[in-house]
């Protein structure tokens, strides 16, 4: 009993550390390609340019906030672009057609709901992997947005409120940022605070435990897809509206960035952890690579290869280091 009483005395400072050793690590990460791209760029550190980056990340911050709650359920969704997409494309179709955009705001965050349910329910309740799943629906969903569209863009006219959604400031700040940071923070609270968000991270760590214990461990699975549907509905709604338009050639390896954003932000991909402050720092430090990229220019084939490379080393880092058993010990 002395010595474990002595053990944790000791530790605290090294095992608070620990536990967040990933989201100290994508900090200093976000930091150090801060000052990289502020070293050889005047531009990057202009108000202008940040807070394009930050109107420019929205979306996929957006959906990287969802997708943590998918991976701690160990599960993935490689349909958030073509779901993107599709409602992207009914969205600019409706309001072409004389809707108003709230009433297609509300049917398109609907629209993503359904879809997001329909994919949890062939994983949670029919028992397919949802890594087949969602590759399924990644060809079905975008197919379909092709096929009413036939490829071709849509135009929006005449819906200046809309438009404020994407391309509008409030106190100075993007409207997606302010969007993209309340969705994130309520994200945070209902993981942190709430049953839900603590029966989705006990599901990731073992499903059938948290099913014998009572806990609706299926449902807990389809939820997560649902709310990973929302937030792609959200997205492809603010990309339309900051565009102007509608297509189905919209979030084109979207779901790179999202997955992208989400591991190197600390979530596991076995399940059972996961941070969406981390997820925020991984998401931004995607969208700063990306731009500061531009603003070096690198040619933009060029940042799809660092964000395979981000996949690969937080992937990497995931299962061999912090996966492993990963400590900080004192001394």
């Amino acid at each position: 009993m002395a010595n474990y009483t002595e053990r944790a005395r000791q530790s605290q400072g090294v095992e608070w550390l620990n536990d967040n050793a990933q989201v100290l690590s994508i900090s200093l990460f976000f930091l150090v390609c801060m000052g990289f791209f502020t070293a050889l760029s005047d531009t990057f550190l202009t108000s202008g340019n940040l807070l394009n980056v930050l109107r420019q990340a929205a979306p996929v911050l957006i959906v990287a906030v969802a997708m943590t709650f998918v991976i701690m359920t160990a599960g993935i969704d490689l349909a958030v672009g073509s779901i993107v997409a599709l409602i992207n494309a009914l969205a600019a179709i409706l309001m072409v057609n004389g809707f108003d955009w709230v009433t297609t705001s509300v049917l398109m965050i609907l629209a993503g709901a359904v879809v997001g349910l329909m994919q949890g329910w062939f994983i949670s309740f029919q028992g397919i992997a949802a890594f087949i799943v969602t590759l399924a629906g990644m060809s079905i969903l975008r197919g379909i947005a092709l096929y009413i569209t036939e490829g071709y863009s849509i135009p929006i006219k005449d819906q200046p409120g809309f438009f404020w959604l994407g391309r509008g400031t409030l106190l100075g700040i993007p409207v997606p940022a302010i969007i993209a940071m309340i969705f994130a923070l309520v994200a945070l609270i209902v993981m942190r605070n709430t049953r839900y968000g603590r029966q989705v991270v006990a599901v990731g760590s073992n499903l059938e435990a948290a099913r014998r214990v009572g806990m609706p461990a299926r449902w807990l699975v389809c939820s997560v897809y649902m709310f990973s549907g929302i937030a792609c509905a959200i997205a492809g709604l603010l990309i339309a509206a900051r565009l102007g338009s509608g297509s189905s050639n919209a979030a084109v390896g979207f779901e790179m960035q999202v997955i992208a954003a989400v591991v190197l932000g600390g979530t596991s991909l076995m399940g059972g952890r996961g941070s969406i402050l981390g997820t925020v720092l991984g998401a931004l430090t995607i969208s700063i690579i990306g731009n500061g990229l531009i603003l070096l220019h690198v040619s933009p084939f060029l940042t799809q290869i660092v964000t395979g490379v981000i996949i690969l080393v937080a992937i990497w880092m995931n299962t061999r280091l912090f996966g492993a058993g990963f400590k900080i010990k004192k001394g």
